[in-house]
């Protein structure tokens, strides 16, 4: 990893270091945002009442919207996230309806899991709210430069995840949220 930083130019790390603060603020903003707009951080699973939910709990509902019933095991790796983790978050989102465990049509002794309709309801809730957050937000950028901001996120994105992930390329960790 030294030789890795030292090939790169000063300029080079001076402008991935502004990068990494300004997503790292952007993150945080964020997450403030959505807890002020909806007024509470969930129960105490992280949860709440489908309105809103941690992260974690967010990507693994987003993943088997998005991706269809899996394993917890697929999942944990899909989201990039420790079995642990993920078993707690399906367990609590299972509890709040928005997950199912179905039976593995191809293993009777396995369990898929799978989003509900009112799993589904408080994911386009929650994607809706994010989306009008981030629009008011732009409201005064011209929409060429929206769209730029849009395409470079993605274009950063895919390669960042092409960079850590080389054995999965394409992948999109949190089905791409």
């Amino acid at each position: 990893m030294a030789g890795e930083t030292e090939a790169i130019a000063s300029d080079d790390l001076d402008v991935a270091d502004t990068v990494a603060r300004e997503l790292a603020l952007l993150i945080r903003l964020v997450q403030r945002a959505s807890t002020r707009h909806t007024g509470r951080r969930g129960d105490e699973d992280g949860i709440g009442r489908g309105e809103d939910m941690d992260r974690a709990s967010f990507q693994v509902l987003v993943h088997l919207a998005l991706e269809g019933p899996q394993r917890a095991g697929e999942v944990a790796e899909a989201v990039c996230a420790d079995p642990s983790t993920v078993s707690r978050r399906v367990a609590a989102l299972v509890k709040a309806g928005l997950l199912e465990r179905r039976a593995d049509p191809d293993d009777g002794r396995a369990s898929l899991l799978a989003a509900t309709e009112a799993g589904a309801r408080a994911l386009e809730l929650s994607r809706r709210r994010r989306a009008a957050m981030i629009a008011s937000t732009m409201a005064d950028w011209p929409p060429e430069q929206r769209r730029q901001l849009a395409e470079l996120l993605g274009r950063f994105v895919t390669d960042f995840q092409h960079h850590e992930l080389p054995a999965a390329p394409g992948h999109r960790p949190g089905g791409g949220i």
